[in-house]
């Protein structure tokens, strides 16, 4: 009993190291010289101006967001077992590392924003790791046996992967509907006995554990306060008229610039932009600030001839095609949109800070 006992403490020493590694690395080896840029906003509400180094730091979010979706992907055709679950977790870190190199070159990464990333580091990468552990074993047996043809609990999993991917798109992970999953997964009628009751047993202790710790983390973020859901940037080319005519545009006044106007954040801000550029419009500041990155997909090897400087590439996992990293001068973005449009391959995501 007591040798059973110290190999569970290594085996948790050894689990804890593993988890902090990444996260030493990122703060020892990981950085660039500290660079405040001279930019002169045209927002000049500082409630309403962002830190340029959020751009980049957004992304490690974000990361999380494209491994779900490229789970959905997979399940398409196939099962749990064939996602890169390591893939996954290796290119969360490498990306962190590289965006906080950039992220320090316009000025940097506060403590508080550095402790979240990493908090979401090593929590993905240990609900990766165990998923891993239990998919590409247990899991890929009983597909095994199951044979080629998804039982309707797979379905229900496909189902939901599907959605919790669009949904992370613009809304908290934490606000998602586990329990009613969790429910549709019973409800369906079992057609294979093992393979049905394997992931009615697995996927649902999954979703029971993260709808309990979801409610932990949405109490949490409620007592900090809700999350600033909309952003300001200024347009030209476009009159007050054109702007407001397009779906969810508040005009809140001029500046030197051009127009300012609020918006939502996140996967809306994207499409917004998209439709302002199409329309001739220019975007000439966000949130304060003149550079901004942004996300696209291309085919696996081919060459990127867009404005802006690519900060890193990446595998899909799920999708035969590579993700970039793009910086880009805020000026460029209706260059970009009227190149390429939100599509796959084409324009994913703008980083709003």
């Amino acid at each position: 009993m007591l040798r059973l006992a110290k190999w569970l403490v290594l085996a948790f020493l050894l689990l804890v190291l593993a988890l902090a590694a990444p996260v030493a690395y990122i703060e020892t080896m990981c950085r660039s010289d500290i660079h405040a840029g001279n930019y002169n906003p045209l927002i000049a509400d500082a409630q309403w101006q962002r830190r340029e180094a959020n751009t980049y730091l957004t992304y490690p979010e974000w990361h999380i967001v494209y491994a779900y979706d490229g789970l959905a992907e997979t399940l398409k055709t196939g099962d749990e077992h064939q996602f890169g679950y390591l893939k996954s977790i290796s290119q969360f870190w490498k990306s962190t590392c590289t965006m906080m190199r950039v992220a320090d070159q316009h000025g940097g990464a506060d403590q508080q924003t550095r402790v979240m990333i990493h908090t979401i580091g090593v929590s993905f990468s240990l609900e990766m790791a165990l998923k891993a552990a239990y998919e590409e074993t247990i899991g890929r047996l009983f597909a095994y046996l199951r044979g080629p043809n998804k039982s309707p609990q797979d379905l229900v999993v496909l189902e939901t992967a599907n959605n919790y991917a669009q949904f992370l798109r613009q809304t908290p992970w934490y606000m998602y509907d586990f329990g009613a999953a969790n429910s549709a997964l019973w409800a369906v009628p079992v057609t294979h006995v093992l393979r049905g009751w394997e992931r009615r047993l697995a996927i649902g202790l999954e979703w029971e554990s993260k709808a309990v710790y979801a409610k932990a983390i949405a109490a949490g973020a409620a007592a900090n306060g809700p999350a600033k859901l909309e952003i300001r940037s200024v347009i030209s080319g476009l009159t007050a008229e054109q702007l407001s005519a397009i779906a969810n545009v508040r005009v809140v006044g001029e500046s030197a610039g051009g127009i300012v106007i609020e918006t939502p954040r996140y996967d809306a801000f994207t499409r917004i932009l998209a439709t302002i550029s199409q329309q001739k419009g220019v975007v000439r500041e966000v949130a304060g600030n003149d550079e901004i990155m942004v996300s696209l997909t291309i085919p696996r090897g081919a060459t990127y001839q867009g404005p802006g400087e690519v900060l890193t590439r990446m595998e899909r996992q799920g999708f035969a095609s590579e993700r970039l990293l793009v910086n880009l001068a805020v000026s460029e973005l209706a260059t970009a949109f009227q190149a390429m449009q939100v599509a796959d391959p084409g324009i994913e995501h703008v980083f709003d800070y």
